[in-house]
């Protein structure tokens, strides 16, 4: 059956479209570009195009729309009918129970509990796209592909696939709506198209994964949209206000699931089977409290990364925790998401020594017990 036709585009901010837009099957709320071909000179071109000034993106990310190309995210396709069998048994969600239209954080963990990578996860037709770190996607994708053995999956790398570009701002609804056609509005719900994907992140905040193809046209209907491209720095601050932890290098094996909050954005399930870790993720929610958890600060310095130690003086010089994102907040000065000691909260935090900068606690979007 032919698609049907939509009528001639009439918006000014994508006139290059005119009369070119065709809706998706199965997809009526959703838009399919025209076939164009794009080099991998052209998507590296993207990803490394320069953003505005720092004072321009935090203003369009307070009272506009932000677009930043997600190069630091790599992206690795699994393959094959038993792909959420194999993956059920290594990382820490649920991934049997993961609707086609809907995504999941999750982890990968050592046996003793503390975690080598995080994950955002997506089906992609009968595949599976699991969103990394992207420092950290070689050795764990050659890790998890030991384990494959007999089962029927394959590990890839999709970062050749796919434009990533996260898009956040007040009128980032309304952007995506006029791009794409349409906008997921619960948590983590997927809007699938021929030429992208649409991921609701958290308030305001959305992933667009567009064809290899097909990135350019979309990128150049986002900036025609007004979008401020942003950088990096500006995506990690969205990351951290969410309280969305990403583990990189700087922090991997640093901790347990629960200690960066994973089971409060979905990322682990209690009530599955065995996966690497399981037993002490499980000891650790069912015996005794969390002495560790993770908790979203402001710090009056710009001199901040993740991996950075931070202390309280009832610790008697041993760290309390540790810096597991930062970003340049607006205001000045760092936000940050921190992993530390509980009981350190009434007594404060310092980062690098009990005399160096105070943390200031902020508000997550969740509440942490």
């Amino acid at each position: 059956m032919q698609r049907p036709k939509s009528p001639p585009s009439t918006d000014p901010l994508i006139p290059h479209l005119s009369g070119q837009l065709v809706f998706l099957a199965g997809h009526p709320h959703l838009l399919r570009f025209p076939d164009t071909s794009i080099s991998t000179v052209h998507m590296t071109a993207i990803r490394s195009a320069a953003p505005g000034t720092l004072s321009e993106q935090f203003d369009a990310l307070a009272n506009g729309t932000i677009a930043s190309p997600l190069s630091q995210y790599g992206l690795i396709r699994f393959s094959g009918e038993e792909t959420a069998a194999f993956l059920n048994g290594q990382l820490s969600s649920d991934v049997r129970t993961l609707p086609y239209e809907q995504a999941q954080y999750s982890s990968y963990s050592t046996p003793k509990g503390r975690m080598q990578a995080s994950f955002l996860v997506w089906r992609d037709g009968d595949d599976y796209l699991l969103q990394i770190a992207a420092e950290l996607q070689t050795a764990i994708q050659k890790r998890l592909s030991m384990f494959v053995l007999r089962a029927k999956t394959k590990a890839s790398d999709a970062n050749a696939d796919y434009l990533n570009i996260g898009i956040a701002g007040p009128k980032a609804a309304d952007v995506l709506a006029k791009v794409a056609g349409g906008v997921p509005t619960d948590a983590l719900a997927v809007l699938h198209g021929d030429a992208l994907t649409v991921i609701a992140l958290s308030e305001n905040r959305y992933q667009l994964i567009a064809r290899a193809d097909q990135s350019q046209v979309i990128w150049d209907a986002l900036q025609q949209a007004g979008v401020q491209p942003a950088g990096e720095d500006v995506w990690r601050l969205t990351e951290i206000r969410a309280g969305a932890p990403w583990v990189t290098a700087a922090t991997q094996e640093e901790f347990v699931p629960q200690m960066a909050n994973m089971e409060l954005i979905g990322a682990v399930s209690f009530t599955k089977g065995c996966y690497p870790g399981q037993e002490i993720v499980a000891r650790t929610q069912y015996l005794g409290k969390l002495k560790r958890r993770m908790f979203r600060v402001h710090i009056g310095t710009d001199a901040a990364a993740a991996g950075n130690d931070v202390y309280s003086p009832e610790m008697n010089g041993q760290a309390s925790g540790k810096l597991l994102l930062a970003a340049p907040a607006p205001q000045g000065g760092i936000e940050a998401l921190v992993v530390v000691q509980t009981a350190s909260l009434e007594h404060g935090l310092h980062l690098g020594s009990v005399d160096g900068p105070a943390l200031e606690v902020l508000a997550l979007p969740y509440e942490v017990a």
